[in-house]
């Protein structure tokens, strides 16, 4: 698989990317641990996972011109990494999907009675700059709960991991 050039591409592809490493590194963690809170964000490590995953799922639904579904069922309140992992997976996968269609269309979703006008390259950049935000909050939960590797999280890091051909 070649590294892409597209600045859209890069950014879906290290979205990915850079989500597998955190899950990575969230694998071996207890659920105290995923469950154990913080002063910042939306104070969990299994909650901020959570959210960007319904996110993903949420803005995917408006790609797609369907009603937004930004709260998935994960099988519980307290599903294990590998089923955020697989969540994810099958999100991304729909994602890339929906935000590869063109990103100038315009999309007017409506949400509790306002309607919006978005474009597709704008919601994508959104939800990839959206999950940065969050995964920073967990690399800082990370730090304090003793993780002393912490998985790489920038782009920077992505184009040394994937050079161009």
């Amino acid at each position: 698989m070649t590294t892409p050039t597209d600045p859209a591409a890069v950014l879906l592809d290290f979205e990915d990317w850079a989500n597998h490493r955190m899950f990575d590194a969230c694998a071996g963690l207890t659920d105290e641990q995923l469950d154990h809170e913080f002063e910042m964000g939306l104070g969990t490590l299994r909650k901020t996972l959570m959210h960007d995953i319904g996110a993903m799922i949420g803005w995917t639904s408006v790609l797609e011109g369907r009603e937004p579904e930004f709260s998935p069922d994960f099988g519980g309140d307290a599903p294990s990494s590998d089923r955020l992992r697989e969540m994810h997976d099958q999100a991304m996968a729909r994602f890339r999907a929906a935000g590869s269609e063109g990103y100038g269309d315009v999309l007017t979703p409506a949400r509790e009675g306002t309607t919006y006008r978005f474009s597709r390259g704008g919601i994508v950049v959104h939800v990839t700059t959206h999950s940065m935000h969050h995964r920073a909050q967990c690399l800082n939960m990370l730090r304090h709960l003793g993780v002393e590797e912490q998985p790489p999280s920038s782009v920077f890091q992505w184009m040394l991991a994937h050079p161009p051909g």
